[in-house]
């Protein structure tokens, strides 16, 4: 950051997403497609590097070949000034291991750290949608001189129950962090609430050698960030907490401020879809001051012909209309819907084939699917449950390549 710390990005992008199966089936969950362009881990890098943050080392470990391709051939930032953007896959620096937790990456990968000198580090996650300037988070770092700290989104305390719950004084400085705490305390300022950890971290450096080296010579820890390196430095008086709710984001409007989506399920998933494509978005992915940064196929504009149309549905490049209508739904690019075929309030990822008369409805078709004419997904769910995957409030999944049966 110009003028100010040397900071170095670490991004946590190893885990495996069993909750997304079966879109993490043979890829991991950071680089599952998102809002027709895009991967998850596009969100987090955006953020970062529009925060001025551009020297990023990405941790992967599980199913990474097709996020290692999207990072190398994506996200190629200028050398000439130093900066970069490159995966680091796991490299059993400390033995024949894999990764035992998010802090053991860490610790795994201490040679980023040393070889840049950082006097700030920070640790983000790779998988929700949402936009926040991480600038804002480093600055009160700087200025309380805490070792940690945490950025926390403001919950219900009904919701406290599937978070990791950062208690705090008035001032910030966090008394305790809980691990998915029944009955939390609630905020000081506002008692029916609590802070959620987003899984936002800025370290001041010294103090996260010192965590991590205590943490591994820790017998009991399940070496984790927020399981095990917060609840230590909260103990130890050396934790703040960053309110989400006062990180302006320029472009940003009322309407979308402060939005963070953890799409770690399908129905999630579904969800942050949809908060896509209504005509006043929920979250507004054409905010061009704070943009969302990938590198999208070189493809022809989306057609529509036959009489084909889309309402309130985000079209990409390259796909066509031919006759069929898409209504509340994400179309990717290379899509095709044949004459008569209906699509709605769905997620069609890059390359999907919809025939004739087919009809489709809250459902998300990975990769290559073909449904064929006159086939019917999303109309009974008794009977897709018993073909394709169905998730707990209904939307049915096919895998990446699969075909429709009649």
């Amino acid at each position: 950051m110009r003028g100010g710390p040397r900071v170095l990005g670490i991004v946590l992008a190893g885990g495996e997403g069993k909750r997304l199966a079966p879109l993490t089936q043979d890829r991991a969950k950071p680089a599952v497609p998102f809002g027709g362009n895009y991967r998850l881990i596009d969100f987090v890098l955006s953020n970062l590097v529009n925060g001025d943050i551009r020297q990023i080392a990405v941790l992967t470990q599980y199913k990474s070949h097709s996020l290692d391709r999207h990072i190398t051939t994506t996200w190629r930032m200028s050398q000439l000034l130093g900066n970069y953007v490159t995966p680091v896959p796991a490299q059993q620096r400390l033995g024949p291991r894999w990764y035992l937790g998010s802090a053991d990456a860490i610790l795994q990968s201490l040679n980023l750290i040393y070889d840049a000198r950082p006097d700030v580090v920070v640790v983000f996650g790779a998988d929700h949608v949402y936009r926040m300037d991480p600038a804002q988070m480093i600055d009160q770092h700087m200025q309380t001189g805490a070792g940690v700290t945490i950025a926390g989104l403001r919950v219900p305390r009904s919701e406290a129950g599937g978070f990791g719950v950062i208690d705090a004084d008035a001032e910030g400085k966090v008394r305790q962090f809980l691990e998915k705490p029944a009955d939390p305390p609630g905020l000081p300022d506002s008692p029916d609430e609590v802070f959620a950890s987003m899984g936002n971290y800025v370290f001041s450096t010294d103090a996260l050698l010192e965590a991590l080296r205590a943490d591994a010579e820790d017998p009991h820890s399940v070496h984790d960030m927020g399981g095990s390196i917060m609840p230590m430095l909260a103990e130890a008086g050396d934790a703040w907490v960053y309110d989400f709710s006062t990180n302006v984001v320029p472009g940003a409007t009322e309407r979308d401020h402060g939005y963070w989506r953890d799409v770690g399920t399908i129905d999630s998933y579904f969800d942050a879809h949809m908060d896509l494509v209504s005509v006043t978005p929920i979250f507004n992915l054409y905010n061009d001051r704070w943009p969302i940064l990938t590198l999208p196929p070189q493809l022809p504009p989306a057609k529509f012909v036959l009489g084909g149309r889309a309402e309130e549905s985000m079209v990409s490049a390259g796909a066509i209309i031919g006759g069929g209508s898409v209504h509340h739904s994400v179309v990717s690019p290379g899509v095709r819907i044949d004459r008569g075929a209906r699509v709605e309030e769905s997620v069609l990822m890059d390359g999907v084939q919809i025939g004739e008369g087919a009809y489709v409805r809250r459902a998300i078709l990975d990769k290559n699917v073909v449904v064929p004419p006159w086939a019917r997904i999303g109309v009974d769910l008794d009977a897709d449950r018993e073909r394709y995957d169905v998730s707990a409030g209904g939307v049915t999944v096919l895998g990446k390549g699969a075909r429709a049966l009649l």
